[in-house]
């Protein structure tokens, strides 16, 4: 003789309706260095030098415009906010790079995207080949580390860090 147990009975209905529920977290693992590779080591590397000589163009700008040399004072701080910001968000996914966080290399893609843009645009529309190839070329070995497959690999894993 078995019991009806109905508060056990909806529960199994509920979950197979609308899915069971979500596991607890597990703590986050910490994985030894070693388990990162060399060609993610060195796209962070050249990611941090990214978010380096960002921070010095937007201290430039911002000793321009004290110097009051801008036409527009609102723009000139508009350019130093958004070269800072993308020098931080570089800074952000070279780190997350190093620690082979998940996050990290769709926004890395993003941002090489857009420098490689910038690089172009100042090289041949604005005839600056010496500001703009040096950021090509930055972009380029960025975009090739990150197209390794070892680098490919330490994301493909099923438990990368986060």
């Amino acid at each position: 003789m078995s019991e009806q147990d109905p508060a056990g009975d909806r529960r199994r209905r509920t979950g197979r309706l609308l899915g069971e529920p979500a596991a607890p977290p597990t703590a986050k693992q910490r994985h030894p260095a070693a388990d990162v590779p060399a060609p993610l080591r060195r796209a962070a590397i050249v990611v941090a030098v990214e978010a380096l000589l960002l921070a010095g163009v937007a201290v430039y700008l911002l000793v321009l415009t004290l110097a009051d040399d801008a036409s527009s004072v609102g723009r000139a701080v508009a350019e130093v906010v958004y070269f800072g910001l993308a020098a931080l968000a570089l800074a952000a996914v070279a780190r997350g790079l190093w620690r082979r966080s998940s996050w990290a290399r769709g926004p890395v893609v993003v941002l090489q995207i857009l420098l490689g843009l910038v690089g172009y645009q100042a090289a041949f529309t604005y005839a600056r080949p010496e500001l703009g190839v040096p950021v090509l070329l930055l972009v380029a070995v960025t975009i090739y580390l990150l197209a390794t497959p070892e680098a490919r690999l330490a994301y493909a894993e099923d438990d990368p860090p986060s």
